[in-house]
């Protein structure tokens, strides 16, 4: 299909120049962070869905002079660009495997059981996930730093992203949305709150991540 299609072709990207995140990712914030960070309601506001479509397209289909579009594009094209791509993953960036461990961690109600719960769980993520979550979350805190300006939050920012990063494998959601609504605003609020979790979190790298060894056990 065009989405694998899409994520394949960001994939060969990531192996041709061995980056830790994905091409798309990186141009899109960087771009993003040139000239958009204090852009009033940036990744709120939708941009126009066939320069969305059209960067996209030059993404994957590796156009040579995506970076002179990117360069001219209305910033909120851009914006939009990036949520459809971790939108069109074929599984969430924060996978379907640890969906349910991320919900019940963000319900502990001990904050030291709940560090432990929240931070194992990143180190249970794939490494190219963690590395492409954990550059995403530094970018979204660069933007909130902005708020006075660009009038987004963490919490506008975890409502945009949560549910895209983190979502039900289609199997439950269809399961879910034949039960009662209630429930699914439940899971969309506890995403909220888990992206709004690692953006309060004071930042964490990856060797950090794997030399602190913090004894909590789930299955995961």
């Amino acid at each position: 299909s065009r989405i694998c299609c899409y994520f394949d072709q960001c994939l060969s990207w990531f192996r041709r120049e061995r980056s830790k995140v994905p091409y798309i990712v990186r141009q899109c914030i960087e771009e993003l962070e040139k000239r958009g960070i204090e852009e009033v309601g940036i990744y709120r506001i939708s941009g126009v869905a066939t320069d969305i479509q059209t960067l996209k397209s030059a993404f994957d289909t590796n156009t040579k002079d995506v970076l002179v579009m990117l360069s001219d594009m209305d910033i909120n094209a851009i914006a939009g660009t990036l949520k459809l791509y971790f939108r069109e993953l074929p599984q969430p960036l924060l996978t379907d495997r640890l969906y349910p461990a991320f919900v019940e961690g963000i319900a502990l109600s001990d904050p030291a059981a709940k560090e432990n719960c929240m931070l194992h769980l990143l180190r249970s993520l794939p490494d190219p996930n963690l590395n492409t979550l954990l550059f995403l979350l530094d970018h979204l805190k660069r933007v909130a730093e902005k708020e006075s300006v660009n009038k987004m939050s963490i919490h506008n920012l975890a409502t945009v992203f949560g549910p895209t990063l983190l979502r039900p494998s289609e199997t439950e959601h269809k399961t879910h949305a034949n039960i009662v609504s209630d429930i699914w605003s439940h899971e969309v609020m506890a995403q909220v709150q888990v992206l709004l979790y690692y953006l309060q979190h004071p930042p964490v790298s990856i060797s950090e991540l794997k030399r602190n060894t913090l004894y909590y056990s789930t299955d995961v």
